[in-house]
Order: structure tokens, then C-alpha cells, then sequence
């Protein structure tokens, strides 16, 4: 699990709205203003934690993905938070990426705040580590203009519903929270 350690409450730098202050919100925070101020996105370029519902085995399952970065109006990075190991985090970011949109999002982060990976999502390979290898607003305009939407099988979509839904089950383990809840 997190740090669910509450901390009052904050102001979240990209939509200006009020949030819980944590321990884990104040390194996406820090996260957010790093995307504006050193990658060069704007704030509406950056979705905060999309959320994703899903219905498994008639169970409604709802997820989400911390910042989704938008180019051109098409999501084309995901970037998914989670304290400690970033292997741990790979396997659920992949599959997110796979499935939020009616395409393949065609590249996945994984962060603790302070490292991170870039993989490719087809391939779901590490393409570059380190928390300075998020690409630049710049270099994913010139990767979009050779983007071309790929669909992934409806058999593929559900796998990729059931390998999110089991992390997330591990991770919070079914305590709602405000990021994540099973309902009946």
C-alpha cells in the first residue's frame, strides 16, 4: 500500500482543485510541476488521475492512472506513481495503457517520485530509465507525428482487465480509497 498518512489538505498544481495532502501526494505534486516546468507540458496537457471502470465477473471495478499526457487532444503517455519498486508498477501501467482509451497509449511510465521508466506499450520494454528520460512536450509531438493507432484484440482487452484488476486488488487490498473501490 501507499502512504495514506493524512497531512491536511493541498492544492493540486495542475487542475487547482483541493486534495488530500499525503505523503504520495506531495511527490505526484512535485511530479506535476516537474512535467510543466522542466518537460515543457502545459497544464491541459496533463489529465490527473483518469480513472477507468471496468466490470469483471459482474464485479464493477474502478482504477485509475495518475497523469495521462495529452498531444494533439489524443492521450499518448500514461505516468502511473507508486512508492518503492518500479518493476512492481510495470505490469499494471502496461495494461492501463492498453486499455484506457479505444487505442494503445503507446507510451507507459512508472515513478516513485524519484526514478523512473519509459517503456514502449506494444512491446511493454524499458526504452529509457531515469526520472530525467520522461520525454519532453517537444519529443512526443515529433513521436505523435508518427503515430498510428493501434486497437489490441478484444481477448487481449479483457487479459488486460484481470491482470489490473489483480494488482489493484494486492495493492489496496479492496479498501476503497479516493483513487480505487470494488462495488458490487
Amino acid at each position: 500500500m501507499g502512504r495514506k498518512r493524512i497531512l491536511g489538505k493541498t492544492t493540486d498544481f495542475i487542475t487547482g482543485r483541493e486534495i488530500k495532502d499525503t505523503d504520495d501526494e506531495r511527490l505526484r505534486q512535485r511530479l506535476a510541476r516537474y512535467l510543466v516546468e522542466e518537460k515543457g507540458y502545459a497544464k491541459e496537457d496533463i489529465e490527473v488521475k483518469r480513472r477507468i471502470e471496468m466490470i469483471i465477473e459482474g464485479k464493477r471495478i474502478r482504477s485509475m492512472v495518475d497523469f495521462v499526457i495529452m498531444t494533439e487532444g489524443t492521450s499518448f503517455m500514461v505516468i502511473k506513481y507508486g512508492p518503492g519498486s518500479l518493476v512492481t508498477r510495470e505490469r499494471p501501467a502496461l495494461a492501463i495503457a492498453r486499455i484506457l482509451e479505444e487505442y494503445e497509449i503507446p507510451l507507459t511510465v512508472v515513478t516513485n517520485g524519484e526514478d523512473a521508466e519509459v517503456l514502449e506499450t506494444a512491446k511493454g520494454e524499458i526504452v529509457s530509465t531515469g526520472i530525467d528520460s520522461i520525454p519532453e512536450k517537444a519529443v512526443l509531438i515529433e513521436q505523435y507525428k508518427l503515430f498510428k493507432p493501434k486497437k489490441i484484440s478484444p481477448d487481449q482487452i479483457e487479459a488486460e482487465k484481470r491482470v489490473l484488476s489483480a494488482y489493484d486488488y494486492l495493492e489496496h487490498s479492496l479498501e476503497c480509497d479516493d483513487d480505487w473501490c470494488e462495488t458490487g
